[in-house]
């Protein structure tokens, strides 16, 4: 969960999850329904895929104990070299090193590392520099030497070593920094061009027929995999209008369209705008995928955030909240 995901944002899905999946048996086990829903709102959907494909691997493999080593936690779907290294240095108090955005941004600091840290030779100079200190951690006092040092370096690059306007003089290691003694701290670690945003427009149809609305279910393989969402097509060539929209998203021209509500999110480097209509006796062709249901159904289901906030502000309209 905490993959591209802030702590704050992640503490009441991780209760949530810890009451209906306290383990790793009862996620090996739960239906993909089920991780959706309780996953619904977090993004980046394939991370809970992955983690019961990794639930399945350990059952079947491990005997149901968590692995212990770097080589064999690595080998878990959806877990690279950063993950690894933060679970077994943390859980584990093993030296392995775990660079994040946080601590790549403290040891480029501290020892004076130049260079794009997406770059091979910086990556790896940065990576040694980690494992250089996580190793001494491990000969130095106390029993939790390595969790406690890569602990420490997460927090002190979160809110000391902060990306603009660093906190140098309450940092405990300001008179070992590089980048503080000559000054360079607002120059590191180096800076990559952003590859600049890309808007793109959709439009989604609210259906309605006796007091139940359409959604379908998108296919595998493909972004928000799995969820369900409203009737929806991006809009790329021209500018067509919400009625030629819901004629081919509902294979049939609605009694009565009208604007309920745009919704503007982000997916990566994507700007979206999202503008939903509500289409009202629309003789629907639909699919075998196509689904009528009500507002009970529809909380029951996980659906993509834009897609949900829609539902919501229709719903909300209607007085039936979710």
């Amino acid at each position: 969960m905490l993959q591209q995901t802030q702590v704050k944002t992640v503490v009441p899905y991780w209760e949530r999850w810890m009451r209906a999946l306290p383990d790793i048996a009862s996620l090996a086990k739960a239906r993909q329904a089920t991780l959706h829903k309780l996953w619904e709102g977090l993004g980046y959907y394939a991370r809970v895929r992955n983690m019961q494909r990794a639930a399945r691997i350990i059952m079947r493999e491990h005997g149901g104990e968590f692995p212990r080593t770097f080589e064999q936690v690595l080998a878990l779907p959806g877990i690279g070299r950063y993950t690894a290294g933060a679970i077994c240095s943390i859980a584990f108090n093993q030296p392995t090193p775990a660079l994040d955005g946080n601590v790549t941004r403290v040891l480029a600091r501290l020892f004076e590392i130049r260079g794009d840290p997406r770059q091979r030779e910086v990556s790896a100079k940065l990576w040694q520099a980690a494992e250089d200190l996580v190793n001494r951690a491990r000969t130095g006092r106390g029993r939790s030497g390595c969790s406690t040092l890569n602990q420490a370096l997460m927090e002190l690059g979160a809110l000391v070593c902060t990306p603009t306007r660093p906190r140098c003089g309450l940092c405990p290691v300001n008179e070992r920094c590089a980048a503080h003694r000559l000054g360079h701290e607002g120059e590191l670690p180096g800076r990559t061009r952003r590859i600049p945003a890309t808007p793109r427009r959709f439009i989604a149809i609210v259906a309605q027929r006796d007091g139940k609305v359409l959604v379908r279910q998108r296919p595998a393989g493909v972004v928000n995999a799995h969820l369900w969402e409203l009737p929806n097509l991006e809009v790329k060539n021209g500018h067509p209008d919400a009625a030629q929209a819901a004629r081919a998203l509902l294979g049939a021209a609605p009694g009565k369209l009208e604007p309920l509500c745009t919704v503007k999110h982000s997916i990566t480097r994507y700007r979206i705008t999202l503008e939903a209509f509500r289409a009202t006796g629309a003789a629907v062709a639909g699919t075998t995928k196509d689904r009528w249901l009500d507002s009970v159904q529809i909380e029951r289901l996980a659906f993509s955030s834009a897609h949900r906030r829609i539902l919501r502000e229709m719903l909300n309209e209607m007085g039936k909240a979710i």
